[in-house]
């Protein structure tokens, strides 16, 4: 498949690398294409400006200042990011490349007072999720996991009816030891290898 890996963390030393680099090495292993975007070392600024808003609804113009990213999701089956859970949700970063990517008549068809919103990006298949998590298990369930949520739910609305969805999250990152994060690295190529 041709697979598109979003990477959002800003320390290259960070264990976070290390889940980008066994993410690439599994999709490499199992033959994919693959593109990679990596935020914060393309220098890639979240903040959509006041005139990108006031041109947000209009076609072509609106996706113009982020051409590369829209080409890299309409050219991509499968979407894999791989980022912390911060405050529950996504780095800043990784939701400013929604808010300036993910635009009308690109991947979606705004609603009318006779439709509803439309979908536009069922050339996506899969979507996985990759990331770490500072609180246990059972605290992101009761905060309700709202990173995992925009994503699995929101992003995957405008994807493929039947798009297959994979999330694989590091709990307790803040008291991890190295065995904890090598047996996350082999569930990674594990579950990724199958899906």
């Amino acid at each position: 498949m041709r697979v598109l890996v979003v990477y959002c963390h800003p320390c290259a030393e960070s264990f976070n690398a290390a889940v980008k680099e066994t993410v690439l090495s599994t999709l490499e292993g199992a033959g994919h294409d693959i593109r990679l975007i990596d935020l914060y070392a393309q220098g890639f600024e979240p903040a959509m400006s006041a005139e990108e808003r006031r041109g947000y609804h209009e076609p072509d113009s609106n996706a113009q200042p982020v051409a590369e990213h829209v080409d890299a999701i309409n050219w991509c089956e499968m979407i894999v990011f791989v980022y912390p859970t911060w405050w529950f949700g996504l780095p800043a970063m990784l939701k400013g490349w929604f808010d300036r990517v993910w635009v009308p008549h690109v991947t979606f068809e705004m609603p009318t007072e006779r439709s509803g919103m439309r979908p536009k990006m069922q050339h996506i298949k899969k979507i996985a999720v990759v990331t770490t998590c500072g609180a246990t298990w059972l605290v992101s369930k009761l905060m309700g996991e709202p990173g995992r949520k925009t994503i699995l739910r929101g992003m995957r609305a405008l994807c493929a009816t039947n798009c297959r969805t994979l999330y694989l999250a590091h709990y307790k990152m803040d008291t991890s030891t190295p065995e904890t994060r090598n047996r996350y690295l082999a569930k990674i190529r594990h579950h990724l290898g199958k899906f």
